[in-house]
């Protein structure tokens, strides 16, 4: 007695379908998985016969052997239970094989029946479509997520009985539908922090649009209290609006990594993560040891990457997120697997001047303490921040004042205008959607400076001692520094604005070498 029918796993954020066969034997009872099956895989032979059991089915006392196909890749996880299940009774004839083609189906069983919530079902959704699957039946907590996808009907079951009833024609269910485009748009109204409730610190907001404009790195430093933190956490709302191509791609993540809320099937905002500085290496880039989960770099793609007290995080921690800074992803390799997850984040750091707090013609840190301090950050991390920017403390009469500042709508319309032009400027370069992004050939194509802008850039190389990682990036800072204004071309005033946010490294860090 054999059956076959479909489930589907995922590698990274992307999915894999996976041909699950059914064969009963007359021998000892007994299930055997093949097919390099997981521990929790391996495991979902006690869930099943259980819930077979338990929905009130009759149990096949022969030997049974499931295959999962292909052979030669890691199965993981637990939404094989609920085909796995279906296989077995198909088997039996409780359930006839023509009614499982064109139907994917995933879930997790409780050892009751009643179904649980999985990982993934966006990416597996997406797969399914793909593969020219007409239904995919899963567990009703994942249908909102699997119904993102438009094309396959997205059946929501609660329990194996269920599941039974609508495969042999018994129970009407209908597939769940969701207005994509009526949640994208209210999501996205939904108002974030507000950094008109900012007092005073003008030139680190201005620093804040242009690293929103461009995609730029940002670092602040300043004294406890002047307000890092603060402006941080209202980066978001002066970025652009996330588009739909980029809220499917971030939900991806999240729901693979099993951090999507049941209540929230779809990422609609900018992610903004903030891990503590004890942080591992594998939490911050992603890993583990068979099952490889996303990191908080992947975690915050099209978002922001928030590091407080940027120098007590570990210094080898820092240095792991120098490939992907740059590559915008970040490659995971073990034994047997090799997985790439996209890290396109924005990288915003914040740390005081000193390790007491005070600034350095102030502090009661020895020299060599401030060093010490200082020395935590490698100068080629301090390379890929484009943009480096002093906060003060903030004075009595700004902190008193009535005057409310410009409103983050305000400024997020600016952004957006700028962005548009980067969006027109890069159509039809991969993987390039804003200025943070370019690579050489880009940078000479669509930054070419005029003699006064090539000799103000030359004297400040040779004054601050910049390398031509910085020299790259005090360009592209000046790209969006132009396209803020309107400006086609880039001059002096652009230049002039994009070397200043260079100097404090250099003020900070010129005496360590």
């Amino acid at each position: 007695m054999y059956s076959q029918l479909f489930s589907a796993s995922v590698l990274g954020i992307n999915a894999f379908l996976v041909e699950i066969e059914c064969h009963l034997d007359s021998q000892l009872p007994k299930i055997t998985i093949v097919g390099l099956p997981s521990s929790s895989v391996k495991e979902s032979s006690e869930r099943v016969s259980a819930a077979i059991k338990n929905s009130d089915y009759l149990f096949p006392l022969k030997k049974i052997t499931i295959n999962l196909a292909p052979a030669d890749v890691r199965k993981d996880g637990s939404a094989f239970d609920l085909p796995i299940a279906l296989g077995i009774l198909a088997s039996t004839k409780v359930i006839d094989q023509e009614n499982l083609k064109d139907k994917l189906i995933l879930g997790e069983l409780s050892l009751e029946g009643s179904l649980r919530a999985v990982r993934g079902t966006l990416s597996i959704a997406i797969k399914a479509k793909e593969e020219g699957f007409k239904q995919i039946l899963i567990p009703e907590e994942n249908a909102d997520e699997a119904a993102m996808v438009e094309g396959i009907e997205v059946i929501p079951i609660k329990d194996l009985r269920e599941a039974v009833q609508f495969l042999q024609g018994k129970l009407v269910i209908e597939p769940r539908k969701v207005d994509l485009k009526k949640i994208f748009e209210f999501d996205q109204s939904i108002s974030m922090l507000d950094i008109s409730d900012v007092k005073g610190q003008e030139n680190v907001k201005r620093a804040m649009e242009v690293a929103a404009a461009g995609g730029h790195n940002l670092l602040m430093i300043g004294p406890p209290g002047s307000g890092k933190t603060m402006i941080a956490k209202r980066l978001p709302g002066i970025m652009p609006p996330l588009t739909l191509d980029e809220a499917l791609e971030t939900t991806k993540i999240h729901s693979v990594s099993g951090m999507l809320s049941k209540e929230r099937a779809l990422i609609t905002t900018r992610p903004f993560r903030s891990p503590h500085h004890t942080i591992s290496n594998a939490a911050l880039v992603g890993g583990g040891v068979s099952n490889i989960r996303p990191g908080e770099i992947s975690l915050a793609h099209h978002g922001v990457l928030f590091l407080d007290e940027l120098p007590e995080f570990k210094r080898d921690v820092l240095e792991v997120m120098r490939q992907p800074l740059e590559d915008k992803q970040v490659t995971i390799s073990r034994t047997k697997m090799t997985i790439d997850y996209p890290a396109n984040f924005m990288l915003v750091c914040s740390m005081n001047p000193t390790p007491d707090g005070e600034s350095i013609d102030k502090s009661s840190s020895t020299s060599q303490q401030i060093k010490r301090y200082l020395s935590k950050i490698s100068g080629p991390l301090l390379d890929r921040i484009d943009i480096h920017v002093d906060v003060p403390a903030v004075n009595y009469k700004e902190l008193s004042s009535d005057r409310k500042g410009e409103s983050s709508e305000a400024i997020r319309e600016r952004v957006i205008k700028a962005r548009q032009v980067q969006s027109a400027r890069f159509e039809g370069q991969r993987n390039v959607y804003k200025n943070a992004d370019m690579g050489s050939k880009l940078i000479r194509e669509h930054c070419k400076l005029d003699a006064a802008s090539q000799s103000l850039l030359q004297t400040a190389m040779e004054r601050l001692g910049l390398s031509a990682r910085a020299y790259d990036r005090i360009l592209k800072v000046s790209r969006t520094i132009a396209d803020l204004a309107g400006d086609a071309n880039i001059n002096s005033l652009h230049i002039s604005e994009a070397i200043q946010y260079r100097s404090l490294d250099r003020d900070y860090w010129g005496d360590l070498s």
